[in-house]
């Protein structure tokens, strides 16, 4: 069933919670199941991504599930430790736990002051080529770097150009095991995804074998991190057993949950204490980027799932349930998370019916921090970095230089300038873009296309709206066409295009009717609209004369 998105202003779980039907409590169940089995192994993943202990990871993913079937307007978003959020967080906590869980906390408080404030327009500031080069740069970095844990190299440093130069220079000391282990996870992550994607669907008139055969593929492929990381864990252990290692294991994780406390705003360090203004300088722009990107890849994902389900979301609440999420999540310990694309599929593959499926992923979390922590000690870093990469590959878009080629080339532009600086440092990278692509926007409106008909009269016409920084490429226009003219003519200016003008336009246009009125031509104005006339007769210009079409002009 289609959940019905978005109209409830504080709790949406009110929208579908009395409605709910007994049918949709498997379905809910098996798709939490099913989330949960593919949470965990990427949950120590992307922990070990963003530079943080293990624990972290599940730490960060529970919360958001309990959080968003309360707020959440999509049915099919799964909040939690994503690969971008990740790297993010290894840029901007410097690997410290303390400066994670309160740029957690702070990116919470920005986004809810987003969300009550309604600023969720401002996302539409942020292109689709510099999202496109963000999201490919990021897929080459990540991916990147985890090649250290395939090859089970140890001291590579984590700045990209840096990491590339060690790492081919080191390659030489690539550990065998973790090599062959780690190839031999992808290359079984690779073979599930391709398995799921050209299974068909069994159809109730098939043998009953046929059905279960085809639901235990299901399984297995939708489960693939899961059996992975299990598999790899089993094989490290009977190495152990027997008393050799070949593996890099990820070493212990403490057992239990975390404890319920408001984040630290001060670092115990060394030499003293590091307060919480020398904390915030040193997070610096990412207090910025890090709920942007948040609210950007959850309100993108909650968007894309919504259309191809049939169902509205509303952005503004997507930003509430996200801050909520984080603000709560930084009091377990949790560094920012946002939506999964990933995990989203994966729900809504599993025929999700509510946001309720949340309930049972995040229990199953917890249930692992609880009880099998002690067993994940044998999980090789290089069956996590397998994980890692086989969900951040898809994330490298090659057709949308191709694409942007043949639909619009200047578009390249912030795609280009994103995709480089991106390999640099992040925050550079998306900082160029927006920038890059606010100076194409700005130039778009001081240059708009202006379409001169010569006649007997000039008749000029602007191809959409004039603002103030148009007004002189509108005056250069049509007084170089009017007196370069033999003889020289006078001039209709038609402004069925124009929606509004501002104060620098009417000075602008007074001048213009001021220098024609100088070689004894006149100035007309076509198709008005009325909020444009009425600003236009306010001003009282001399020598105004307006007419309702041209051909009356």
């Amino acid at each position: 069933p289609a959940m019905p998105g978005s109209r409830c202003p504080v709790l949406p779980v009110l929208r579908w919670l009395p409605r709910y039907s007994r049918a949709w409590l498997p379905l809910d169940v098996l798709a939490g199941l099913a989330v949960g089995l593919t949470a965990v192994p990427q949950a120590l993943a992307y922990a070990e991504l963003a530079g943080l202990p293990l624990q972290y990871g599940l730490y960060s993913s529970f919360m958001g599930c309990f959080v968003y079937c309360i707020l959440g307007t999509a049915k099919d978003v799964t909040l939690g430790p994503t690969a971008i959020m990740s790297l993010l967080v290894s840029s901007y906590a410097f690997h410290e736990p303390v400066h994670a869980v309160l740029l957690a906390f702070l990116s919470g408080c920005i986004q809810l002051a987003m969300g009550l404030l309604h600023l969720g327009f401002l996302l539409d500031f942020i292109s689709c080529p510099v999202i496109k080069g963000f999201t490919s740069a990021a897929s080459v970095t990540i991916s990147f770097n985890q090649i250290k844990n395939i090859l089970g190299l140890q001291g590579i440093p984590r700045q990209f150009f840096l990491q590339v130069y060690e790492t081919l220079r080191r390659i030489g000391e690539t550990r065998a095991g973790d090599a062959v282990l780690g190839l031999s996870c992808l290359a079984a992550l690779a073979g599930l995804r391709a398995m799921k994607s050209h299974l068909p669907r069994a159809s109730p008139a098939e043998p009953l074998a046929v059905r279960i055969s085809s639901l235990i593929v299901w399984i297995c492929a939708t489960a693939r991190n899961a059996l992975v990381v299990l598999f790899a864990g089993l094989v490290a252990y009977s190495f152990q057993v027997m008393g050799s290692q070949p593996f890099l294991l990820t070493g212990s994780i403490p057992q239990g949950l975390p404890a319920f406390r408001p984040p630290r705003f001060s670092l115990a360090a060394p030499n003293g204490t590091v307060p919480f203004q020398s904390m915030l300088q040193d997070m610096g722009v990412g207090l910025a980027v890090v709920p942007l990107m948040g609210l950007l890849e959850t309100v993108a994902i909650a968007k894309a799932f919504a259309s191809q389900n049939g169902y509205r979301i509303d952005p503004n609440q997507e930003l509430l349930a996200l801050g909520v999420a984080n603000v709560l999540g930084s009091f377990v310990s949790s560094y920012p998370i946002t939506g999964s694309f990933g995990r989203t599929a994966v729900n809504a593959q599993s025929g999700v019916c509510t946001p309720a499926g949340g309930l049972v992923t995040g229990a199953l979390v917890l249930l692992s921090l609880a009880y099998f922590t002690s067993l994940f000690c044998y999980i090789p870093k290089a069956a996590l970095a397998a994980v890692i990469i086989s969900a951040v590959v898809p994330m490298f878009d090659a057709g949308i230089f191709r694409t942007l080629w043949r639909v619009k080339r200047l578009d390249l532009v912030p795609l280009c300038v994103t995709f480089l600086l991106c390999f640099w440092e992040v925050q550079y990278g998306i900082v160029a873009g927006v920038l890059v692509s606010g100076i194409l926007l700005l130039y778009s409106l001081a240059r708009p296309p202006i379409k001169v008909s010569e006649g007997p009269v000039l008749l000029v016409q602007p191809g959409s709206s004039l603002h103030f920084p148009a007004v002189e490429h509108l005056r250069d226009a049509v007084c170089s066409r009017a007196l370069a003219a033999s003889p020289p003519r006078s001039v209709i200016l038609d402004c069925c295009h124009i929606n509004s003008v501002d104060y620098t336009v009417v000075v602008g246009l007074a001048e213009l009717l001021q220098e024609l009125r100088s070689h004894g031509l006149s100035l007309a104005f076509c198709g008005l609209k009325d909020p444009v006339l009425q600003v236009l007769l306010s001003a009282d210009l001399e020598g105004f004369q307006h007419f309702p079409s041209w051909e009356e002009a």
